[in-house]
Parts: structure tokens; sequence; C-alpha cells
């Protein structure tokens, strides 16, 4: 979603309040009320007085999140498309080849995949669940970046990803040598209009004030 696209949502919607999920641009957080990440997207949608609450990006979060919070949601229909590549057949597959398997996904994904789930969670929060379940198969529906911090934390358990297709391009343009190329020679710099800036930050600055209850 961009700017001008909010500004027009906006336009259809007066006086209801715009949650934006923390990977927006800084141009459409600063038109936002505030921002949220998939951790806390409930808390931050209960923490409004409106009764509608307009969220975007995401409509996959934002479904999920509509099933959970008090209020009457609405949203941008924009999705991530590593989560949505994710199918229930890839899942049932998974399943059926290990039947003392857990499956554990990211609210990103497909609604038909998270009804599938025992479990629905942020990133952060898959790796306080692989460290606290007891089951020792763990099949994981979110990027497959996150694959090595749970192997290395969690030795003794097994993880495994049911789709090839759970790779983010984008997330692997990044790499090491960039990033330390970046700071040696202060390269790549982003710059973020001053105004906007003030006006992005003040919608992040609610979203901290909103208490933790996950």
């Amino acid at each position: 979603i961009t700017a001008d696209d909010l500004v027009k949502e906006k336009e259809k919607r007066p006086g209801v309040p715009v949650v934006a999920y923390v990977n927006t641009s800084a141009a459409v957080k600063a038109l936002s009320d505030i921002c949220c990440t998939s951790a806390n997207a409930v808390s931050v949608v209960n923490s409004l007085k409106s009764d509608t609450v307009y969220m975007l990006p995401d409509k996959n979060l934002s479904h999920y999140v509509s099933l959970q919070a008090k209020k009457k949601l609405e949203w941008w229909h924009g999705f991530c498309p590593t989560h949505e590549r994710l199918k229930t057949e890839d899942v049932i597959k998974a399943k059926a080849q290990n039947p003392d398997a857990v499956f554990v996904c990211h609210p990103e994904c497909r609604p038909d995949v998270v009804a599938l789930a025992e479990h629905v969670c942020s990133t952060s929060g898959m790796y306080k669940f692989a460290k606290e379940t007891k089951a020792k198969i763990i099949i994981i529906g979110t990027e497959m970046g996150i694959l090595f911090r749970l192997r290395k934390e969690n030795p003794g358990k097994k993880f495994i990803l049911p789709s090839k297709s759970l790779i983010c391009p984008n997330m692997k343009l990044i790499t090491l040598e960039d990033a330390v190329q970046s700071l040696r020679d202060m390269k790549n710099i982003v710059t973020v209009p001053e105004d906007i800036r003030l006006k992005a930050k003040s919608a992040l600055d609610r979203m901290l004030l909103v208490p933790r209850d996950y």
C-alpha cells in the first residue's frame, strides 16, 4: 500500500483509526494512527476507542486479528507473497508424513492454513513456543530463515518446512557482506523527510505505550 492509496481509503472512512503493520513505509506510517507487529496486533487494535478499525496492509493478518479482537475490522487486501504461497495441501502432506508433529504458523498465512495450526504466533512467538512445547517434531509455517535459530536453540527437536516456497527473495538480498560494506563506507543511507519522520515516529510511539498482554 502507498501513501496515496491510504489517503483514498481514509476518505472512505472518516474518523476510523488506522493500524499500520511495521513493514509499511514511513510515508504510510505517517498517515496512520498507530503501528503494530504480528505479536501485538490484537492488543493494539483492542487499545483503540473506536468500535471500527482499519488495518493494513496484510489481509491475512487482519483476518486473524478480526477473529481475536473486540472490534469490527476492515482492511487493505495486500498480502505477504511468501506466506500466501503456503497451501493447505502442503501442511496436510507434512502432517501425514509426521503424525507426531505439531504445526505452528504465522498469522500472515492464509486463513485455511491458519485453521490447520495447533498454534498461531509471530516469529518471536515461534522461538518461545519451540522452547516450551513438549513436541519433538514441529512443522514451521513461516519464512525459512527462522530455522537456523530454532535448530540452534533446540538441538533435541526436529523442525520441518512444509513447502520449499517459504523463502523470501527480498530478505535474501541482504548479506552480511552488504551490511559490513554499508557500515564501513557509510553507503546506502536511507533518509526520510523530517515531517514524515516525526509523524511516523508518533505512530510507533503510540504502539509502544500499549500494554503487553502477550
